[in-house]
C-alpha cells in the first residue's frame, strides 16, 4: 500500500516495521493529526543498552513529525518482570533499585525526546502500585483468555525448552496489556510500539481497549535486530553495549559501530541515523576498503544522537590518534599498576585484560591468547605463564584485542 503520513513513510523506508494492524487505518489518521503513540522500557540495569536504540530511534522519529512520544518505563511491570524473549526468570530488583534505575536512565530519553516539548516519561509504578488485585482480576483478567496467551511466541518458546515461567510473570501480559489501555482512557495514546517479541502483549492491549472503552487503538513492531551469526546485536566480548557513557567509554562505543559488518551498515545507517536517504543509498554503494568511511560516519553519527556531538568528537579524536597517527591517547581505559607487582608475578596478562574490561572472563582471554588474538605494543602476546615481567620496564604497554579492542596499562616505578 501507498503511505501518506509523513512519520509512518519514513519509518517504513528505514526498514521500522515488521508488524503492524490496520495500518492504512492510523496512516489515515496520522494523516490529519497529530498523535500520541508510546512505548514501554523495563528498567532492570541502571543504563539501556543498544539493545534498546530502535526503540529511542523510533520515540525521536515521532517527535521529529511532532506526535506526542512517551517514553513507559515500567517502575511496576519491572516488578514482576517480562518474560518475553527469555529462557529463564529474570532478578526480581527492589522497588528502591528501579527508583534509582530510572533515575540515571531519564537523561538517555532526554536526548532523544527534547525537541518539540511534548514528549513524556511516565513510570507505570503510577498506576500499578494502586490496583486492587480482586477487582484488576475481575474487570481486566476476565476480557483475557489462557488459550490466545499460550499461542504467543514469548510464552511459547519457554514452554517448548520446558523452562520455567511463573505465574508471576504470565502476569506481566495482563499488566502490559493494562498499561495501554490506562494511557489510551487518560493520555488518549493510540499507537503502542516495541520490538517484534512484544507483539502477543501489545495486541492483549488492543483486545482490551477494544472491549472496555469501545476504542480503536494500533500496534506496529520492528525486527529484533542481529549479528550475521544470529546473535543478539550489542553483545561483545567484553559485555553489554551500554549507551550511558558511565558504564563504557565514548571511544568503545564508537569503535562498536566503527566495527559493524559490511552487510549490516545500509541497515544500521537508517536504523540508526537520521541522515538521509538518498546520502545514505550513496554511502551504502560504496565497496572494498572505501566502506570504512560509511562506518565511520555511521560510528559518528550514531555516538552524536545517543551521546552528544561533545561525546562523537572526543571518540573520533581517540580514533584518529591510535590508528591513524599511531599515537596512544591516554583517554582510552587505562589501569595503573607498581611494576614490583609484574616483577613477582603478582599481576599477569590476566588481570590486566580483566581491569581493563576487555574480555568477558579469564577462560575466554586464555582462549584469545591461544588463538593469537592478543598483542602487547602491536607484537601477539604468547607467553604461556601469562606473565608481564618481559615488560616490567616500560613505563606504558599497549594491549589489544583483535584490531579495535584497545587499553593502556600504565606501570608506576
Amino acid at each position: 500500500m501507498k503511505i501518506n503520513s509523513e512519520f509512518l513513510k519514513e519509518i517504513n523506508d528505514r526498514g521500522f516495521i515488521f508488524q503492524s494492524t490496520d495500518i492504512e487505518s492510523l496512516d489515515n489518521l496520522i494523516s490529519k493529526k497529530k498523535i500520541t503513540a508510546y512505548i514501554g522500557f523495563d528498567i532492570t540495569s541502571d543504563s539501556l543498552h543498544v539493545g534498546s536504540l530502535v526503540q529511542l530511534m523510533l520515540l525521536n522519529w515521532l517527535d521529529t513529525f511532532g506526535h506526542n512520544p512517551i517514553a513507559l518505563v515500567g517502575g511496576g511491570t519491572t516488578l514482576v518482570g517480562d518474560p518475553s524473549g527469555k529462557d529463564s526468570t529474570r532478578q526480581i530488583l527492589t522497588i528502591k533499585e528501579i527508583s534509582s534505575n530510572i533515575k540515571k536512565i531519564q537523561k538517555i530519553f532526554d536526548r532523544f525526546i527534547n525537541n518539540n516539548q511534548n514528549g513524556l516519561v511516565i513510570n507505570n509504578y503510577e498506576w500499578l502500585s494502586n490496583l486492587n488485585y480482586i477487582d484488576f482480576l475481575r474487570d481486566i483478567g476476565s476480557k483475557l483468555t489462557l488459550n490466545k496467551m499460550l499461542t504467543y511466541e514469548s510464552v511459547k518458546n519457554r514452554l517448548d525448552r520446558e523452562q520455567p515461567l511463573t505465574f508471576l510473570e504470565f502476569n506481566y501480559m495482563l499488566l502490559q496489556a493494562y498499561d495501554f489501555y490506562y494511557l489510551r482512557k487518560n493520555f488518549n495514546c493510540i499507537l503502542q510500539l516495541g520490538g517484534s517479541d512484544q507483539w502477543g502483549n501489545i495486541i492483549n492491549g488492543i483486545e482490551l481497549i477494544r472491549k472496555i472503552l469501545n476504542k480503536k487503538a494500533y500496534a506496529i513492531t520492528s525486527p529484533l535486530i542481529t549479528n550475521s551469526d544470529g546473535s543478539k546485536m550489542g553483545k561483545t566480548a567484553s559485555g553489554a553495549i551500554w549507551l550511558d557513557e558511565r558504564k563504557l567509554s565514548n571511544f568503545d562505543f564508537y569503535q562498536f559501530w566503527r566495527n559493524t559488518e559490511d552487510v549490516n551498515v545500509e541497515k544500521f545507517l537508517k536504523l540508526f541515523t537520521k541522515i538521509n536517504l538518498k546520502e545514505i543509498k550513496k554511502l551504502s554503494a560504496l565497496k572494498g576498503k572505501e566502506i570504512n568511511e560509511a562506518k565511520k560516519i555511521l560510528a559518528f553519527e550514531v555516538t552524536k544522537i545517543t551521546r552528544g556531538t561533545k561525546s562523537a568528537n572526543e571518540a573520533k579524536d581517540i580514533a584518529n590518534n591510535i590508528f591513524n597517527k599511531k599515537t596512544l591517547d591516554h583517554r582510552i581505559p587505562t589501569y595503573h599498576i607498581n611494576s614490583n607487582q609484574i616483577t613477582k608475578s603478582d599481576f599477569s596478562i590476566l588481570d590486566a585484560i580483566e581491569k581493563l574490561n576487555m574480555s568477558k572472563s579469564r577462560s575466554d582471554t586464555k582462549r584469545l591468547i591461544k588463538s593469537k588474538g592478543v598483542k602487547i605494543n602491536d607484537e601477539i602476546y604468547n607467553s604461556k605463564d601469562f606473565s608481564l615481567k618481559t615488560y616490567s620496564k616500560n613505563l606504558e604497554i599497549k594491549i589489544s584485542i583483535g584490531k579495535k579492542n584497545i587499553g593502556i596499562l600504565k606501570i608506576k616505578k
